[in-house]
């Protein structure tokens, strides 16, 4: 189990602090003028840092592309696909997404709500009725300290909209000390082969960890939103993802399962004594397996994560082919979480310093705590994974870049410094 000291390292590391980075050469990398451009020398100390990430043995390899203006300006790959086979990482190398997998789920979502299959605010109980039945469970502690678990009605019920921002009292069971948490762990919801339909069942068995619409909380949020789709469409979430999104872009090598033995040669591997990504199951896409993990279980590759980045950065759509509409892509950007909006954000708020959260990605909504604060744009658009892939959308500066890699240790210290080394190689 992590530590809340390590865990605040795990997640918010990334996001709430400049680390190694001196103050002083953060300064000028927030809200730049519109127009910058980027400086080759300076994009250059991206590639001094990776080349020494893997020559001193931290990470087996990564690739990072950045594109400006619908060109790249920065496209290198470092290190091998894995320690073993020493195989040089490509544009093909396929790496596990973990959390960014939410992203690709979120948008698919965004397309039947916009196609009216499913709406936001239609409780979850429409698709899934068990989840009429699901408690609140409420800690109470008593006079000689020890804690117990009071289970307690729902105000209102769960909604689509609650899944979309991670506002439904849905957690995960590997991360912090709660008692809801601990029940997560306790019930074993990994166990067996099992699809999203029996999934949605397990979890609409346990407590939430707290009332809908009350407190951003990180879980499976998102695995009962695609248990939801499933149904909405009539059809398995891959199929889903397949028709309106990955089909579309033509995101031929992102899905769940790597089966074919040729295929399974590109997986990239962490080095050997960086293998435990620390999200409380073991996640194999080449074992073959039920369970579509909206959550967490995509992969893909930086051929494919380019054209959904590219995507995001055109404001829903590709080479012609609109996958949002502009308005539903304006609703899905804009921050549903911020002052009124009567979610509360504790010592777990994942998005982190500055940030908001949309349907399904965070967004910038103002300079932060830190002083100076962290590099980027106000509107700006991202998330990561356990993983460590990470992906940036700047529609300030008509750019975006994406980092792919496999070293959940080094992940928030990467992040951390190749976001502060892209803004800093932006000259106004």
């Amino acid at each position: 189990m992590i530590s809340k000291l390590g865990l605040c390292s795990f997640v918010c590391g990334a996001l709430m602090s400049l680390g190694a980075i001196s103050a002083g050469r953060a300064e000028g990398t927030y809200e730049i003028p519109a127009g910058a451009h980027f400086n080759p020398d300076k994009l250059a100390k991206i590639s001094e840092f990776f080349k020494n990430e893997v020559a001193t043995g931290k990470i087996a390899g990564a690739t990072v592309l950045i594109k400006q203006h619908g060109k790249p300006v920065y496209h290198e790959a470092f290190g091998v696909q894995d320690v073993v086979s020493k195989a040089p990482i490509t544009d093909k190398t396929i790496f596990r997404l973990f959390s960014m997998t939410k992203a690709i789920t979120s948008v698919a979502a965004m397309k039947l709500v916009e196609d009216g299959k499913i709406k936001l605010d239609d409780p979850v109980s429409k698709y899934i009725p068990s989840f009429a039945n699901v408690k609140v469970g409420v800690e109470k502690k008593a006079d000689d300290g020890s804690k117990s678990l009071e289970l307690e009605p729902l105000k209102r019920p769960i909604t689509v909209h609650d899944l979309m921002t991670h506002t439904s009292g849905i957690t995960y069971g590997f991360y912090g000390d709660s008692l809801v948490r601990k029940a997560y762990r306790d019930a074993n919801i990994y166990a067996g082969d099992f699809d999203l339909a029996e999934f949605a069942e397990r979890i609409a068995k346990l407590p939430l960890h707290n009332q809908p619409g009350a407190l951003w909380q990180y879980g499976h949020s998102t695995d009962i939103l695609a248990r939801v789709m499933e149904v909405a469409a009539g059809k398995p979430l891959l199929d889903i993802e397949r028709e309106t999104l990955l089909g579309p872009l033509g995101m031929v090598d992102t899905g769940f399962l790597v089966t074919d033995p040729e295929k399974q040669k590109l997986l990239a591997q962490p080095v050997l004594n960086d293998s435990d990504f620390r999200v409380g199951r073991i996640n194999d896409p080449t074992v073959v397996k039920k369970w579509q993990s909206a959550s967490g279980g995509m992969v893909s590759t930086m051929a494919d994560y380019e054209r959904f980045a590219q995507m995001l950065l055109n404001g829903g759509s590709l080479d012609g082919k609109t996958i949002l509409k502009p308005e539903t892509f304006k609703l899905m950007v804009t921050d549903q979480i911020g002052p009124n909006s009567g979610v509360d954000r504790d010592y777990f708020y994942f998005p982190g310093d500055g940030f908001g959260f949309g349907l399904g990605l965070a967004v910038r909504t103002d300079p932060g705590n830190a002083k100076p604060p962290p590099p980027g744009d106000l509107g700006e658009l991202k998330w990561d994974g356990a993983s460590g892939c990470y992906f940036v959308i700047d529609p300030k500066q008509d750019m975006f870049f994406v980092l792919l890699e496999q070293t959940p240790t080094e992940r928030q210290r990467i992040q951390r410094t190749l976001k502060q080394l892209v803004y800093e190689a932006m000259e106004k």
